[in-house]
């Protein structure tokens, strides 16, 4: 049987058009069912220099782009999330977190083995990224990652002092600079077989286009 095409997803969990790239990508794979992919997802930050414990959501991104901007930024996402199926929310008290150790958990789920061992990692993020774009849930707090984690078959507890103490943050650091030396200066950006490098939340067409063309038979003109 053939290799599956291996599809890595650089992405940062509080990116709103990484969660609709996510969504654009599986209704691209929905239309070429016969593919069988592999996906792996690798870790960005937007905001490396976030304090560990977050920031009040509306007054972080206030401070950013202004109090009227900033909402007008959040109806117009809000707006394409619902195209695509999903509800973005932004509750009372939101947080804008420091995502290292959700890509932590991310990572761990990579590797297959230990904590994490058998956690299915796309399905992980999936719930990642609703937890903070629908749910308003604080992605840099290490309890609430926990209580995740069980979710998915892990030890809570063990998975919080695993967090709390740091464990394999410098691999996940690691593997950001591995990404910002190769080129990767905003997410999405999707990687097909180490060959075709997609940016941004493209529509599922352009990603169809490169999924025919790495399947037998397709053409091997270079994707843009």
């Amino acid at each position: 049987m053939a290799e599956p095409l291996n599809i890595q997803i650089v992405s940062d969990l509080v990116c709103p058009w990484c969660y609709v790239g996510k969504r654009r990508l599986e209704r691209a794979l929905a239309a070429r069912p016969e593919l069988r992919v592999a996906l792996n997802w690798l870790p960005f930050q937007l905001s490396p220099d976030m304090p560990r414990e977050g920031k009040d959501r509306q007054a972080h991104y206030a401070t950013i782009f202004g109090p009227e901007k900033a909402r007008s930024i959040m109806v117009g996402m809000q707006q394409t999330a619902a195209a695509e199926g999903l509800r973005f929310e932004a509750g009372p008290g939101a947080r804008s977190p420091n995502t290292l150790s959700a890509h932590v958990l991310l990572y761990w789920a990579s590797q297959g083995t230990g904590l994490a061992a058998g956690v299915d990692q796309n399905a992980l993020a999936e719930r990642l990224f609703a937890a903070h774009h629908t749910h308003s849930e604080d992605l840099g707090d290490p309890a609430l990652l926990a209580l995740i984690s069980g979710e998915f078959g892990m030890d809570p507890a063990r998975t919080e002092a695993a967090l709390r103490a740091g464990t394999d943050e410098d691999q996940v650091q690691a593997l950001m600079e591995e990404a910002r030396k190769a080129g990767v200066g905003g997410v999405p950006f999707f990687i097909f077989n180490g060959q075709y490098a997609v940016s941004g939340a493209q529509p599922p067409e352009a990603l169809i286009e490169v999924l025919d063309r790495l399947s037998p038979g397709g053409r091997s003109t270079r994707a843009s």
